[in-house]
């Protein structure tokens, strides 16, 4: 049996693949990547079933060691990578050999990064899904120093191409589509007005549950009344009463009792999981 062998674990890595829909009714979201084209990605360059499981490494710094021969890929954010101290191309098909060190660096823009190896991180799956959700805190532990993550067998044919372009450098501000609603009513036209024409920044309180934003002012109600609970997707944009927008991402809750303003576009999802503190945002309404 070939594993990986985790030798620093960075600021945060957690076991992802593509979450465990369908378990709303029970309290349990769908986690998974918060980039799942960039997971989907890494996946493709090692031939894996897109139902693998990977790493995701947060601003970087993992360090691991294959223990016996593997294929990986690592997309996403760039952080530099290295083999035994050699640098290696990000979104290419890399062969490792036993006893080989695979380095991350730090990201210098973005968030998160993927490391694919060919055949997955064969942990325990929970409800259909082997993603770490740190909100409910189902799935494997984030990583520890000396984990032996099990390599499995969740792959396919290797893909022709071994090198697929990046995609292309988020602009500054980093502009998200939002369809307004499901809420937009309970705040005043100026707010609603100022949401799309306002540079929002994301503030150090961001994780995979979600990125607290923060703008010139706050965004004001019409109605003073108490909402009833309800339920949440990736995307939403929830206003708690200081006025500052909430992003939520992968682990968001399953219900909440803030409105909700707007939502992102899922195509644009992955674009928002890669802001960091400090990142600027600007939202473009759609119909």
């Amino acid at each position: 049996m070939a594993w990986l062998e985790v030798l620093r674990v960075g600021a945060r890595t957690t076991v992802q693949d593509r979450g465990r829909a369908g378990h709303a009714a029970l309290g349990v979201g769908v986690s998974g990547a918060a980039d799942v084209v960039a997971h989907d990605s890494a996946n493709r360059l090692v031939g894996n079933d897109p139902a693998a499981a990977g790493l995701e490494v947060t601003l970087g710094g993992l360090r691991t060691r294959a223990i016996g021969p593997a294929t990986i890929a690592v997309t996403g954010a760039p952080m530099p990578l290295t083999v035994n101290g050699e640098p290696r191309p990000l979104y290419s098909t890399l062969h490792v050999r036993d006893g080989d060190e695979i380095a991350l660096g730090i990201a210098p823009t973005g968030l998160r990064t993927y490391l694919a190896v060919r055949g997955g991180i064969d942990v325990p799956a929970v409800l259909g899904s082997r993603a770490t959700d740190t909100l409910s805190g189902i799935g494997p532990e984030p990583l520890r120093e000396g984990d032996r993550l099990p390599i499995g067998d969740l792959h396919g044919e290797l893909p022709i191409e071994e090198l697929i372009p990046p995609p292309a450098p988020a602009g500054d501000p980093v502009e998200l589509r939002i369809r307004m609603g499901p809420r937009d009513d309970w705040f005043t036209p100026a707010s609603r007005t100022a949401l799309v024409q306002r540079t929002w920044t994301v503030t150090t309180d961001t994780d995979r549950v979600g990125a607290r934003l923060a703008g010139p002012g706050p965004l004001h109600r019409a109605h003073r009344g108490e909402l009833a609970s309800e339920g949440m997707v990736t995307g939403a944009l929830q206003v708690p009463p200081n006025g500052m927008p909430v992003l939520f991402l992968a682990d968001h809750p399953v219900t909440g009792g803030y409105p909700v303003i707007a939502v992102v576009l899922e195509d644009d999802i992955p674009a928002a999981a890669q802001l960091r503190p400090g990142s600027r945002i600007r939202f473009r309404r759609v119909q």
